[in-house]
């Protein structure tokens, strides 16, 4: 009995370290907040993945919806200070004096609203995008349009759009197809995150040999009025920019 529970302690510690048990706890997380939310006034659809007209998919953490609109949640469960701006390609996590890159997630969330603009065949359909970040994160970000918060401030955002945009028959339409057009096989969910992967590591070693991942062009040294960053070329035509 003692060598299982040592066995089982030792598990624990070692799923505790692991990106995929965080980032399962953390929706987890946002599942539960999201449940307080009337459920007479809103619908709730949780990790939602959608095929697009070429065959790719998207998956979304979070569809909130309601007559006052359609809520996109992407939820993210960082640790460390998270830098970065509404335009930029990429965000950086600085833990200490290591910094990581990540996808900006408005961006990333843009994706996931085309794919149910295109699911449901119709762009006029009031979609609020909102990345939520988990309290384990310190945002230090530039002031900005999109609804970047704490999970902590997720109801009371979703909250405070009460004008209704939505007609019941639309609610009704909207949540008939998205929750019919998920994709449930296993193999097409594992292929989705390997392809993700894979671009992730092809924009890096372009971005690292000095190459624009965007455009192709070169990436030259820049500097700001936050500090040194990595541009391309060709700005303003094309925008992405990396820290130094």
């Amino acid at each position: 009995m003692i060598y299982l529970l040592a066995g089982l302690m030792l598990m624990l510690v070692i799923l505790s370290k692991s990106p995929i048990f965080k980032g399962f706890i953390g929706e987890v997380s946002v599942r539960s907040k999201l449940k307080k939310l009337n459920p007479k006034e809103y619908i709730i659809l949780n990790d939602i993945m959608l095929k697009k007209a070429d065959g790719r998919t998207s998956q979304v953490d979070h569809i909130v919806i309601s007559k006052y609109g359609v809520f996109v949640i992407e939820t993210k469960n960082y640790t460390g200070w998270i830098v970065g701006n509404e335009k930029a390609e990429y965000w950086t996590q600085v833990i200490y004096k290591r910094k990581e890159k990540l996808y900006n997630p408005i961006r990333q969330n843009y994706g996931h609203i085309k794919a149910i603009e295109a699911a449901l065949d119709d762009t006029t359909i009031p979609i609020i995008s909102i990345i939520a970040f988990s309290t384990r994160a310190d945002l230090k970000l530039e002031p900005m349009s999109a609804e970047v918060i704490y999970t902590t401030k997720l109801v009371p955002t979703i909250t405070k759009y009460n004008v209704p945009v939505l007609t019941g028959s639309q609610v009704k339409r909207i949540h008939d197809i998205l929750s019919t057009s998920t994709v449930n096989d296993r193999q097409e969910r594992k292929q989705h995150v390997k392809v993700i992967k894979e671009n992730l590591n092809v924009n890096r070693a372009k971005t690292t040999s000095g190459i624009c991942p965007r455009c192709g062009n070169q990436l030259m040294k820049r500097n700001g009025k936050n500090g040194a960053f990595i541009g391309c070329n060709s700005y303003p035509r094309c925008r992405f920019t990396s820290n130094a």
